[in-house]
């Protein structure tokens, strides 16, 4: 119900906008900008979900491998002391650990959609454990702040939409992306495992949180210690395309020892993308067409100018504020955080500041009402409790974190 608000407020807005500019300012071309970009706008939806068939299809295709193959499963099994401690209510070997962990690998892999279907089965497995049926369990919360974190490891489609759109060099946020994302959903965890009553200086917690604490504390501080853009932009692009080709290598060979057909499951999995693709059209059209008009219009400009001068009065740099669009919109649906992103990149550049603040921003979170709404109505809970508190201080320690890396990698 709140994205329809949204979606109609767009639309109201700039045509109120555009009558004050009309009759107040004499622009007699208002009208005729708003129309362009409502129709420029939906064209490039449609061409945006139509490119992102291709990795997609990839994707999925790598990861049915992964998953017939067994490296899923190995995961799971990788990080079951981990869940068995963040989830104590789910018993060691319950269907809900490699459910969920299903689910964390597909938004890690930054396959948004994708991994929704994942979700709602690991939602399924909970609720099998919960008493109250009605009522969101610990565990069924603690799942969906970790989710709406969105701990991204790859982001897939924020990759290839930075490449369609003409990037020199598209991988260049991945590092940027891991660390904010990382920030949120370190914040997700500790405050829901303070609700409730987590133990996070447990030693196996700690070995876990520990060490992915000093890997991303590494990494972020030896780009800090390169400080020279070119050499931060030739490490990072590095890092990302071995992990990234290192990631299917392993699961091809793990498959190749369970002797799987690698190339049917390969289709298998390529064919869910395609229905993913073509799934998304229509969402992409909606809300890139709806901001393409509130931007036209000029209303986008009056609100970022509010915090430009706000921030502005008090001493702090402003470049981040045209990328807030993007920030404001994550949180309610990730359909429309994109299409900010996109129209960003449409009026600043993808590779400008902005456009590397809009992509990282795209990564650092998921959309947590969105998720929330969904995830708890597929099993007909009605009493979220804290979830969608603890959900938001996420997104906020995201966002902070975003800007900051943005600063750091391409202020």
């Amino acid at each position: 119900m709140a994205l329809n608000y949204i979606w109609v407020g767009f639309f109201l807005i700039a045509f109120v906008v555009g009558l004050y500019k009309l009759i107040f300012l004499g622009d007699v071309e208002i009208f005729s900008l708003m129309m362009k970009a409502l129709f420029d706008r939906a064209k490039l939806g449609f061409e945006l979900s139509l490119g992102l068939t291709g990795i997609l299809a990839l994707w999925m295709g790598i990861m049915k491998i992964g998953e017939k193959g067994g490296m899923i499963n190995i995961l799971a099994r990788l990080v079951s002391p981990l869940f068995t401690r963040l989830f104590p209510e789910v018993p060691k070997n319950h269907p809900a650990i490699g459910s969920m962990m299903m689910n964390f690998s597909a938004n890690m892999l930054g396959l948004d959609n994708a991994a929704t279907p994942l979700g709602l089965k690991a939602m399924k497995d909970l609720q099998s454990l919960n008493p109250k049926k009605e009522t969101a369990s610990n565990a069924q919360i603690m799942f969906l702040v970790l989710n709406t974190s969105g701990l991204t490891l790859i982001p897939v489609s924020i990759l290839a939409l930075r490449a369609m759109k003409g990037s020199v060099n598209p991988t260049d946020v991945f590092l940027p992306i891991l660390i904010a994302t990382f920030v949120s959903s370190m914040v997700g965890l500790i405050v829901t495992a303070l609700i409730q009553h987590i133990n996070l200086f447990n030693r196996v917690v700690l070995a876990y949180l520990g060490g992915m604490t000093i890997l991303i504390g590494g990494i972020a501080g030896y780009v800090g210690y390169l400080h020279d853009p070119d050499k931060i932009s030739v490490f990072t692009n590095l890092l990302s395309n071995i992990l990234l080709f290192s990631i299917i290598i392993t699961f091809i060979l793990v498959a190749l020892f369970k002797k799987i057909n690698i190339y049917d499951a390969f289709i298998e999995g390529a064919k869910d993308g395609f229905k993913v693709a073509v799934t998304i059209i229509p969402y992409l059209v909606a809300m890139l067409a709806a901001i393409g008009v509130f931007t036209a219009s000029g209303a986008m400009d009056y609100v970022l100018d509010f915090f430009r001068f706000v921030f502005g009065y008090v001493g702090i740099d402003t470049r981040f504020v045209d990328g807030l669009p993007t920030a404001f919109m994550k949180p309610l649906t990730g359909g429309g955080a994109r299409a900010a992103m996109v129209e960003s990149w449409v009026e600043h550049g993808v590779d400008s500041f902005v456009g590397h603040l809009t992509s990282i921003l795209q990564g650092s979170t998921e959309t947590t009402f969105y998720v929330l709404a969904v995830y708890f109505g597929s099993v007909g809970i009605k009493n979220t409790r804290y979830a969608a508190a603890a959900g938001i201080v996420a997104d906020i320690a995201g966002i902070i974190a975003a800007i900051l890396v943005t600063y750091l990698f391409f202020g």
